[in-house]
């Protein structure tokens, strides 16, 4: 038995190992917007889209730091009332007013879903659709409970325009306020930056894409060319499907003179100032937030979901149970290769936790953070078995996704 437990902690080690050295130092915290120069050498025309399904309670604060961005440009918010029943338009139209920037806001009353699409998405199309009279350079995609830096927006067009980008995106800062936030909203952040390391995303010859919806800057002319929203019309994480299409599609620079490229451009990192203002203050919010789209985020695929349930506890959960085993058994090869794996991911893990202002100690509670995704993700599959995955303000939508 000995014999067996060690050759498993060995190759959980040779995992770990092997992801530090070669997974596209997914650790890494640096890739941040706030970093870097932002003096803007044009001025280009940018119109927000912002899909609302009954967000009065944060609208006022989320819409109020989109009116008030410091850009200096062309700019024009299109908020999309998602058949709202709690009066957000009515609450986004004070805040304009409030402000002083009525003109600036233009409040659009959603039209029923049609078959094929997802709620947000056909928000996001209607929104898009008003605002491209206004022939906007760039479109920014957000959300209703995003509250912006008043310099989110200046900073995105810069970091496009100066690095020739068709879309750059931020990881908002989450919420992190009550326990289980702390506990399992940093290892949100750290599983999707193993997933998709920013370090692959932003490089152009790596076919790694991915994005965070609550703020992406896109440029009008690469929505054009990969077909517009209505191409990932069915995807539930739409904001990876948006990056991949992008990124596949290829392009010219903004001059002449700029070669086709074979890939699009884009930008993902981390934000310190751009926050969300949701709220996931108990264990059971968190969960239905990662058991929505867990089992989409494996393709719906039974393999892969057997790979996880099997992979995730010989990856995080054999190091902190190979020390225990070893101390009891008294060997002490096993218990100190379980301790070199469980010091590997904490060390990995650290990064993301001073981050996120946590207590370090947080670092070494991995382990257990990740059999509670484990779980989140097995109950993703069993909501998708019964018809019940991707439920989201009160809509269940079919298991098609273009991811």
């Amino acid at each position: 038995m000995g014999v067996i437990v060690l050759g498993l902690m060995l190759l959980s080690l040779t995992i770990w190992l092997g992801l530090l050295c070669f997974w596209g130092q997914f650790w890494r915290v640096d890739q941040q917007l706030e970093i870097g120069e932002t003096q803007l050498k044009s001025l280009p025309v940018v119109c927000a889209v912002v899909p609302a399904r009954n967000e009065a309670d944060l609208i006022s604060t989320s819409l109020r730091s989109l009116l008030l961005q410091d850009y200096p440009g062309s700019f024009n918010v299109f908020l999309v009332d998602d058949r709202s029943t709690d009066r957000t338009a009515n609450f986004a139209e004070g805040v304009a007013h409030a402000v002083g920037k009525p003109q600036q806001l233009h409040i659009i009353s959603g039209v029923s879903l049609p078959p094929g699409w997802s709620g947000k998405l056909w928000a996001v199309e209607q929104g898009i659709n008003s605002a491209s009279l206004f022939a906007p350079d760039y479109f920014l995609l957000t959300d209703a409970d995003i509250e912006h830096d008043p310099g989110n927006l200046r900073r995105l067009v810069a970091k496009a325009v100066q690095e020739d980008l068709d879309l750059v995106s931020v990881m908002v800062r989450l919420r992190c306020e009550s326990f289980w936030e702390k506990l399992l909203i940093p290892a949100f952040v750290f599983f999707f930056q193993k997933l998709y390391p920013f370090c692959w995303v932003n490089n152009p010859n790596n076919p790694t894409a991915a994005a965070a919806g609550g703020s992406i800057l896109i440029a009008r002319e690469a929505l054009e060319r990969i077909g517009g929203i209505q191409v990932i019309r069915q995807a539930l994480i739409d904001d990876c499907a948006l990056a991949q299409a992008i990124k596949r599609s290829g392009g010219v620079g903004d001059n002449t003179t700029s070669p086709i490229r074979s890939q699009g451009r884009i930008w993902l990192g981390l934000s310190t100032l751009t926050c969300s203002l949701r709220p996931y203050d108990s264990l059971v919010t968190i969960w239905d937030m990662v058991a929505r789209t867990a089992y989409t985020q494996l393709n719906y695929s039974p393999l892969l979901l057997v790979g996880t349930l099997v992979g995730m506890p010989l990856i995080y959960l054999a190091p902190p149970l190979c020390v225990i085993l070893g101390a009891v058994w008294s060997n002490w090869a096993i218990a100190f290769t379980g301790l070199l794996g469980w010091l590997l991911m904490s060390l990995a893990y650290y990064p993301t936790i001073r981050f996120y202002k946590c207590s370090p100690w947080l670092a070494f509670s991995l382990p257990a953070i990740a059999f509670l995704y484990t779980l989140m993700t097995l109950d993703s599959a069993l909501r998708h078995w019964q018809g019940r995955g991707g439920a989201w303000k009160g809509r269940v939508y079919p298991s098609s996704d273009n991811l």
